[in-house]
């Protein structure tokens, strides 16, 4: 997934408890979602971040290497750039870019 293109902000937003609970009914539930999706993100840019860096680990320490990398630094950049999970998972969520559901809450309407 491409991570710069979501609109999420770099800094820390003020939001209105009460829009984040519309969806669910309650703030609980939606930071639970919210914090279950920032905890993919993050893994995926984890997995991601540690491919791309794979690619500039030695076997063996040369005295080029240790030095600065700099496509190396510049990927470190990219990453540093980048939004903080949290907020990623959080604009989803207000956008309605993130399925959920409740299975306790589907079997009591089952039952």
């Amino acid at each position: 997934m491409d991570y710069k293109k979501i609109s999420a902000p770099t800094d820390t937003v003020t939001r209105d408890v009460m829009n984040l609970c519309e969806e669910t009914g309650n703030i609980y539930e939606s930071v639970v979602i919210i914090s279950k999706r920032a905890n993919q993100i993050s893994a995926d840019i984890k997995q991601e971040l540690s491919k791309k860096l794979s690619e500039f680990a030695s076997t063996q320490d040369n005295l080029d290497e240790v030095f600065e990398n700099r496509e190396q630094i510049e990927i470190s950049r990219y990453y540093e750039k980048l939004p903080k999970p949290t907020l990623m998972a959080t604009q989803e969520f207000i956008d309605g870019k993130i399925y959920f559901r409740n299975p306790s809450k589907e079997a009591s309407l089952l039952d």
